[in-house]
C-alpha cells in the first residue's frame, strides 16, 4: 500500500492464516473454495472492542445485562454520524436484528396477517416472518433496484384487504411493511425523499413500517461526499415507525450478538409490550462489544470503510479485465456487490453462483435466494483483502473463458 492508499483492517491476515477461522464463511466449503458470501468481514477485531472484552473476561465481568447501556453508546454515535437524536427511552435492547424485527411483527400483527416486503431483498425476511404464521406480500424493487411506489401502493392494498374491500384504509387486517436500509443485496442507500414518500404510502394504507437498519454504518457519515444513510426515525412521518440496529455488521460481531429496536413517539407503547423473555437471549457481553466499537471504534470504522471503497474500485477494473460480461455498478453502501449475470455465454436460465462454485472455485450467494429479481444474479461480499478479491475473481474470468 501506498501514503494514498493506506493500509486497513482489511489487509491484515493472508487467506493462510484467514483459513484457520471456524466461523461459517470459513468452514461451510471446501479449503479450494475462496468465500466470498455470507456477510462476514475478513478483519482484524477493533482494538477497542479486543479491549473491553479482554477487561470483561479479567474482571469475570460476564453476568446478565442490564441498562441502557447500548442504547447510549448507539445513541451518541448515531448523533455524530448522522446528526439523529435516537432517544433511548424508546428502545428495547434484543438479542440481534431478525429476533428483534420479529418480536417487533408479532406485536404489530397476528398470525395469518401480512409482512409486505420488497425483493431481491435478505432471505430471512420471508422465513422469519412465516414462521410466525405471517403470509408474505412482494412490492419489488422498480428496474433502478430502488423502492416502487405503484408497487407499494398494489402490495399494501393486497396487504390490508383494500383491494378486495376497497373501504377506508383496509378492511381491519393489520400489516407491516419490513424495510431493509440500506437494502441488501442492492446496497442502495433510501433517500429523505423516498423514505418519506413510503411512510406517507404506508399511513394511507395503515400499514407499520418496521426497518431493518443493521448496515446503517457501513455508509459514509453525513457530510462525505456521495450517498448516506438516512434514519428512518429521523424523516417526518415516522412517528409508529421502529428500526432495528446493530453494531455487528460494521465491526464484524455477528459472533457476538446484541441490537437495540427504536421507536418512533407513537412506537412506544408498541416496544414496552415486547415480552420480557426476549430479553433474556441478550449478551452482556456482546453489548460489552458492541458499545465498545460503538463509542471507541470509530476511527476503525472509517479504515474499514476507506478499505471497502478501494475494493469497490478494485473490483470494477478486475471485472473490466476479466469478466466484461457482468454488470456492475458500484453499491451506495454496504460491502456488497450485486452483479447481473444474466449475460455470461452459455449460462442462460442457468444458477451463475453454481457455475462460479463447480468452475472456479468461488463461493458467491445466488440471486434467486433473494427471491423476485433476483434470478441471474450473485451477491459478491468485497470485505476482504485485494488479494483474496484478486485472485477470486481472476479464477471467475478464467471459468468464463473455457467456456
Amino acid at each position: 500500500m501506498t501514503a494514498d492508499d493506506p493500509t486497513t483492517p482489511l489487509d491484515t491476515y493472508t487467506l493462510d492464516e484467514l483459513r484457520r477461522r471456524t466461523s461459517v464463511k470459513w468452514r461451510a466449503y471446501a479449503p479450494d473454495v475462496l468465500p466470498l458470501w455470507v456477510a462476514e468481514m475478513d478483519v482484524s477485531i477493533a482494538p477497542a472492542v479486543s479491549d473491553a472484552v479482554g477487561r470483561a473476561l479479567q474482571t469475570g465481568d460476564t453476568g446478565y445485562d442490564f441498562g441502557p447501556v447500548y442504547a447510549e453508546a448507539f445513541a451518541a454515535f448515531a448523533h455524530d454520524r448522522w446528526g439523529w437524536d435516537l432517544d433511548v427511552a424508546r428502545t428495547r435492547t434484543l438479542a440481534d436484528v431478525m429476533v428483534g424485527l420479529t418480536e417487533v411483527i408479532k406485536v404489530l400483527t397476528g398470525p395469518g396477517d401480512a409482512v409486505v416486503v420488497s425483493p431481491p431483498v435478505y432471505p430471512p425476511f420471508y422465513t422469519f416472518p412465516r414462521a410466525e404464521g405471517r403470509r408474505i406480500v412482494e412490492a419489488p424493487l422498480g428496474a433502478d433496484d430502488r423502492l416502487d411506489l405503484a408497487a407499494l401502493d398494489a402490495a399494501f392494498a393486497e396487504a390490508t384487504g383494500r383491494a378486495a374491500f376497497g373501504t377506508g384504509p383496509g378492511s381491519g387486517q393489520r400489516a407491516v411493511y419490513l424495510l431493509c436500509n440500506p437494502h441488501n443485496p442492492t446496497g442502495v442507500a433510501h433517500t429523505p425523499a423516498e423514505l418519506e414518500a413510503l411512510l406517507a404510502l404506508a399511513a394511507e394504507h395503515g400499514v407499520r413500517v418496521v426497518a431493518d437498519e443493521i448496515h446503517a454504518p457501513i455508509t459514509r457519515p453525513v457530510g462525505a461526499s456521495g450517498p448516506t444513510y438516512t434514519p428512518l426515525l429521523s424523516v417526518p412521518g415516522s412517528d409508529d415507525a421502529v428500526a432495528v440496529l446493530s453494531a455487528s455488521k460494521a465491526w464484524n460481531l455477528a459472533g457476538l450478538k446484541a441490537a437495540i429496536a427504536v421507536g418512533g413517539p407513537a412506537a412506544a407503547d408498541d416496544l414496552r409490550r415486547i415480552p420480557e423473555v426476549a430479553n433474556h437471549a441478550v449478551s452482556h457481553l456482546a453489548v460489552i462489544a458492541h458499545s465498545a466499537a460503538l463509542t471507541d471504534g470509530v476511527d476503525w470504522l472509517d479504515s474499514v470503510l476507506a478499505g471497502i471503497d478501494r475494493n469497490k474500485r478494485l473490483f470494477g477494473d478486475l471485472l473490466g479485465e476479466h469478466l466484461p460480461e457482468l454488470g456492475y455498478t458500484p453499491t451506495e453502501a454496504t460491502y456488497f456487490a450485486w452483479l447481473d449475470a444474466r449475460t455470461l455465454p452459455g449460462q442462460a436460465g442457468t444458477d451463475p453462483s453454481r457455475f462460479f462454485l463447480d468452475h472456479a472455485r468461488v463461493a458467491v450467494n445466488p440471486g434467486p435466494s433473494f427471491a423476485t429479481g433476483g434470478a441471474g444474479h450473485v451477491r459478491v461480499n468485497l470485505a476482504t483483502s485485494p488479494a483474496v478479491l484478486t485472485e477470486a475473481v481472476e479464477r471467475m474470468g478464467r471459468a468464463v473463458r473455457a467456456l
